[in-house]
């Protein structure tokens, strides 16, 4: 068999069909359009049976907390009768310290129940210690392959930890430089193993998100007798806000707006070798959060599930600086020492719960758990052994590679909102290139509305305007 990278890369399809076991093609239902929730159905678990298999093995049910302390810290900076109340899911209390657990879960039964003898995972660590977690319950192989490396084989503290969690549930964890190695190594993996896809981006990882938001609506509505005001939700590949909102959609919560948060790291490539290490942030950022939000389908499977375009109401990014700033304040303040991905919808959140009413829930519906590597001290310990330099300050002074600057006060921490219309008219240009609207049928333009939540007639419009500039 030939395995070059060509060959490899062109059997990539072919792979993907018996890792997964899903035909992606008899969705296709026009020149772009194809059946997202016929795709999602054929995941084939309701919630209840997701809630029954993730019971199983100790995932889901986890605790929700309100930050006081957080929440009277928030109400001294903001106006007077704003300042609305924070609530904390505590996802770090799953099996492998995150909500990845909820993804793994469903993917590893689902592979068990086919006759899979292994799952192999491509991820930063936190998902891939998920699926090893999970695997090792049901018996199961499981090889994680991560990106760790720049070319001086110098590896991030927060990346060198999750490996270390994956190796401590038993997976075989396969290290790379950056590159685009990654994904022909991932394949051939793949066909030489015959193990599973446990893609992040499969129905099956993404339903297991759904009881996510199924349970923040539930806990809610027990303590407090209403819906949650506003959910925020670190926004990388879009699984989580995908899942996350479905779930609330299913939960009857209509009217709860799903905010994402990504860290700014705007200037930074994350494939180029100069920049790898120059990030002190390996998921919930800007370099994952805008690219698969304007063209989800740059997934390792044909068609993504996770598409939070359909769910965002709302999108805004933090700095580093104040992320770290809010992981050490969630410490001292609350107790709760977590990592840096949940830190990051919950630095957002200091800023949201200022603009809303005292009466307004907002929840922060992820944590993480923490280790060496993904500490402040460690993460800030290397970003300045890459000669980037780290200050107190004005956080919007913050360069992505260049400085860091902490916050000297809790009233500097805000947001930026990223336009999603902007977003929505990215994503339309890469799914009509080549066509014009007349070339298109109804349902491509049908389902090009439900991708972007913008009328059929807005979308004809803005395709028309686009071809026109």
């Amino acid at each position: 068999m030939d395995n070059s990278y060509q060959a490899v890369m062109a059997r990539n399809n072919e792979i993907m069909l018996r890792s997964v076991g899903m035909d992606y093609s008899k969705f296709n239902t026009g020149k772009i359009a194809f059946d997202y929730e016929g795709m999602m159905a054929q995941a084939g678990y309701s919630l209840g049976e997701v809630i029954r298999i993730q019971g199983e093995t100790g995932v889901g049910n986890t605790p929700i907390y309100e930050l006081r302390n957080l929440t009277e810290l928030v109400r001294r900076t903001a106006p007077r009768g704003k300042g609305a109340r924070i609530l904390i899911k505590d996802e770090a209390a799953n099996p492998s310290g995150s909500f990845k657990a909820r993804r793994a879960s469903v993917s590893v039964y689902h592979a068990k129940k086919l006759g899979y003898k292994g799952l192999i995972s491509a991820t930063s660590g936190n998902y891939g210690a998920a699926v090893a977690s999970q695997a090792a319950k049901k018996g199961l192989g499981c090889i994680v392959v991560q990106e760790v490396f720049d070319s001086r084989g110098i590896g991030q503290p927060e990346i060198l930890e999750k490996g270390r969690a994956c190796e401590a549930y038993g997976a075989e964890v396969v290290q790379l430089t950056v590159g685009p190695e990654l994904f022909y190594v991932f394949l051939r993996l793949l066909e030489e193993t015959g193990y599973f896809n446990a893609s992040l981006y499969t129905p099956f990882a993404i339903s297991g998100i759904e009881t996510l938001g199924s349970e923040v609506a539930g806990q809610i509505r027990e303590k407090y007798g209403q819906d949650p005001d506003a959910v925020i939700i670190t926004h990388a590949g879009g699984g989580n806000v995908t899942g996350t909102a479905r779930g609330l959609l299913k939960a009857g919560c209509k009217n709860t707006k799903v905010i994402g948060a990504s860290v700014d790291l705007s200037g930074l490539h994350m494939a180029s070798d100069g920049d790898f290490n120059r990030k002190s942030f390996t998921t919930g950022h800007t370099g994952f959060g805008v690219p698969f939000l304007t063209w989800p389908d740059r997934a390792d499977v044909p068609k993504n599930a996770a598409r939070a375009l359909r769910y965002l109401d709302r999108y805004v990014t933090v700095t580093q600086g104040e992320v770290f700033y809010v992981t050490e304040a969630l410490a001292q303040l609350e107790g709760l020492e977590r990592g840096p991905a949940g830190n990051t919808s919950l630095a957002a959140a200091l800023a949201i719960a200022r603009e809303m009413d005292r009466e307004q829930i907002v929840v922060v519906q992820e944590t993480e758990y923490t280790g060496a590597g993904k500490h402040p001290t460690a993460q800030l310990s290397f970003a300045r052994q890459q000669g980037i330099e780290i200050r107190r300050g004005d956080p919007r002074e913050n360069v992505p590679g260049k400085a860091i600057v902490l916050p000297t006060n809790p009233g500097q921490i805000s947001v930026v909102d990223y336009d999603l219309n902007s977003a929505r008219r990215s994503y339309l240009r890469k799914a009509t290139e080549g066509y014009t609207v007349e070339d298109l049928d109804q349902v491509d333009l049908e389902f090009l509305a439900d991708e972007t939540r913008w009328s059929k007639e807005k979308v004809i419009e803005e395709i028309r305007h686009g071809l026109q500039r």
